[in-house]
């Protein structure tokens, strides 16, 4: 959902990037949960092909900015990646917060489109924050957010 998202505001800001998404612990290949596609569809995005796959150093070595769902996410990629930890940071902090983004699977429909509702809300405040950020090219561990 969230790569969906961001990729349609950054296209809407000309900004034809790369967006992709991998999990902390998507130890197999799946699509997107059948809730994630109803949501999004109705939002006027097809996730249909999405599939999961797992972090790794080749991702994280070619992405000038990783943005994690939940703290825990950023902690975990902190230790298994630290020449990385420079440019792994939390999605809601783009947005001036620290909050984790609850993966709602498994649960109701409603949960879904609630979570659908926090990261639009949070993309669209980030979002600046995401652009200068990738558009800076750092390539230190003394990023800032704020």
């Amino acid at each position: 959902m969230a790569e969906a998202l961001l990729r349609d505001r950054l296209h809407k800001r000309g900004r034809d990037w790369i967006v992709s998404s991998a999990g902390t612990w998507a130890h197999w290949i799946r699509g997107a949960s059948e809730y994630s596609m109803e949501v999004m569809l109705q939002a006027g995005f097809d996730i249909t092909a999405h599939r999961s796959r797992m972090v790794n150093e080749a991702l994280l070595n070619e992405a000038d900015l990783v943005l994690c769902m939940e703290t825990g996410h950023v902690e975990a990629l902190h230790i298994e990646f630290p020449d990385y930890a420079f440019k792994i940071k939390l999605l809601s902090e783009m947005a001036g917060q620290q909050i984790s983004v609850h993966d709602p699977y498994g649960e109701p429909l409603a949960m879904y489109r609630q979570m659908a509702n926090e990261l639009t809300t949070l993309i669209d405040a980030g979002l600046e924050r995401i652009i200068e950020l990738v558009e800076s090219n750092v390539e230190s561990a003394d990023w800032t957010t704020g």
